[in-house]
């Protein structure tokens, strides 16, 4: 990996691309047709997207939608703003974004914290949606007790 070094501080640091291609050295990335396996082994998927690009785009039914700026607190299990899913490190995450690049990112960041099951789907909702799978977490225990609470009301 190569550095640059600010002119201003004389500090080196990583250009965008050398940090995304660290990232993707370190995660195990998914595929779309990979996807449904790892559903039905419990992986839990988290759609980073914000609420306009989703909206835009399409929902991923069944993913759980965190937006990025909260990610890390909402899935340490040490955290007081943690989710009900975040038990323990060894949840398996798979982060969705638009296209595949925020989401390695922010996987790599899951790992930062002991979340060594965290990755990311290589090509984001677009992958998903190209190969038909965007239904997918509809077959999550997640979402089944989420919509079986809907209709009970």
């Amino acid at each position: 990996m190569s550095t640059v070094t600010n002119p201003h501080t004389g500090t080196q640091h990583l250009t965008i691309d050398e940090m995304l291609a660290h990232a993707r050295r370190a995660l195990q990335r998914m595929y779309a047709f990979e996807a449904p396996a790892a559903i039905a082994r419990g992986a839990i998927l988290v759609d980073i997207r914000p609420q306009a690009q989703r909206a835009r785009e399409g929902v991923l039914p069944g993913a759980l939608a965190i937006e990025r700026n909260v990610l890390e607190w909402r899935l340490d299990p040490s955290s007081s703003a943690r989710i009900s899913s975040a038990v323990d490190h060894d949840v398996e995450w798979v982060v969705v974004c638009s296209e595949g690049y925020t989401s390695s990112l922010a996987a790599y960041a899951l790992q930062q914290l002991g979340l060594h099951r965290a990755t990311d789907l290589v090509g984001g909702y677009q992958a998903l949606r190209a190969a038909g799978l965007v239904n997918i977490g509809v077959a999550t225990a997640h979402f089944r007790r989420e919509a079986n609470s809907l209709i009970s009301v």
